[in-house]
């Protein structure tokens, strides 16, 4: 029976924030672009700017207003417009003659100023924009398939997870580590979750799981139990936060994706080391066990992988033929998804395709990589991995337009309260 989700108040206190493609530009290094503006008696504003979008449209400056309302002393209004971009040149004669009929006949005067050349990617970029000339600003989302932000439920949902995720990788018997939860958002089940595992000790079992739980379960695990049900931890001090986290994860494979090659000279007859056993690693892997043991025989990923393999060998674009059998398997698994609860079991599903994983830390570009050939829709991390993190800290590899995938990230803020009740064993 699945316990009681969280409530409203809960999750105020939390914050999901989006990781866009690209990295925002600090304020004061936004490119700019030279215009030619000038000042406007009000009464014509109206006029001067509907024939200017029809002369002289700001087709590459949407985001740049066209009109700035400066106040005065007196309480005063003064309105300046841009006109058009200045000439490559330089040289304002080479404006288009239009303008310059309509600079002659409202006799303006004209100057040249600067306005940014890109919309804003954050308040603070904006702020900083509008000190040269006004632009809009409208925050950025992402977009998959027509999906643009969270409802109160998938905020529940995301929450929650990632909440269990954070209590995996606390839930050791010494240190930190990574963890990570994959899981089918649309039935709300974990499909698998792991943990770092490049290293134990000989006889030690692996700490991976592959059985479909319920979202409620996941979100009742108890604050002082592991996932195996152990209490022999205790909570965070009062005064803990994510610093404390990143102290004691020391050990996390994506921070330090080549220290086992370090430990591997002092290793000991009673632990194993191995360089790619990274939780995403391994989470993958109990995946696609669970692949074979819940659909025994079936050949449907790999028929899947032979159709891709002969689509690149085929006339035409190789790289949009795999685009779209990518579009295709997508649909697939989402349309079967959708009639499961109507229909009974599924067919295998092919990889990860569709599914969210949940990781406590920002992946490495090698667990980054893997997601995309798994075709995993989105990625969420609570803690950033300043020293080799592919998601948004170093490298932003969701950006990369050579890859024939891409999946949305996003960063999970947890409050202090929460992480003061995270499981961390005692050092």
């Amino acid at each position: 029976m699945c316990s009681k989700q969280m409530g409203s108040d809960d999750i105020g206190q939390w914050r999901i924030e989006y990781i866009p493609d690209k990295p925002p530009v600090p304020p004061d290094q936004q490119p700019t672009v030279d215009v030619v503006a000038s000042p406007i008696d009000p009464k014509f504003a109206n006029a001067i700017v509907r024939r200017l979008n029809q002369v002289a449209p700001l087709e590459n400056l949407r985001h740049v207003k066209r009109v700035q309302k400066k106040c005065l002393e007196g309480g005063k209004a003064e309105l300046s417009v841009v006109l058009c971009i200045v000439p490559d040149n330089g040289d304002l004669r080479g404006m288009p003659p239009d303008v310059q009929e309509l600079i002659s006949s409202y006799q303006l005067s004209t100057f040249t100023t600067k306005v940014c050349k890109y919309a804003a990617l954050s308040k603070e970029e904006w702020e900083a924009q509008c000190k040269l000339w006004p632009t809009s600003y409208h925050p950025p989302t992402y977009n998959i398939s027509g999906i643009t932000g969270f409802s109160e439920d998938d905020s529940r949902s995301v929450f929650s997870f990632m909440k269990y995720a954070v209590e995996l990788a606390t839930s050791g018997n010494e240190w930190v580590v990574n963890a990570a939860v994959i899981v089918d958002p649309i039935s709300s089940q974990v499909i698998a979750s792991a943990c770092d595992q490049v290293c134990h000790s000989h006889g030690s079992p692996a700490r991976t799981s592959a059985e479909p739980r319920c979202y409620g379960q996941v979100a009742a695990i108890s604050a002082k139990s592991d996932v195996n049900g152990r209490t022999d931890y205790d909570s965070l001090p009062q005064n803990a936060s994510s610093n404390y986290l990143e102290q004691k994860g020391a050990v996390v494979s994506c921070l330090s994706p080549w220290s086992w090659a370090k430990k591997c000279a002092h290793q000991s007859s009673s632990s194993l080391w191995h360089p790619l056993r990274h939780a995403a690693m391994v989470a993958i892997e109990s995946s696609a066990e669970r692949d074979r043991q819940l659909f025994p025989g079936s050949g449907r990923s790999e028929d899947m992988v032979s159709e891709m393999d002969c689509a690149q060998y085929s006339a035409g674009s190789p790289a949009k033929r795999q685009k779209t059998e990518d579009l295709r398997f997508q649909v697939e698994i989402d349309e079967k998804r959708d009639v499961h609860s109507l229909q009974g079991p599924l067919e295998k599903p092919y990889l990860c395709t569709g599914y969210d994983i949940y990781l406590a830390w920002e992946p490495c570009v090698m667990c980054a990589m893997a997601l995309v050939h798994q075709r995993i829709r989105r990625i969420f991390y609570a803690f950033p991995n300043a020293s080799a993190g592919a998601l948004g800290s170093v490298q932003r590899l969701q950006g990369e337009k050579s890859l024939n995938h891409h999946y949305a990230v996003f960063r999970v803020f947890m409050p202090q309260d929460t992480l003061r009740s995270v499981p961390i064993p005692l050092s």
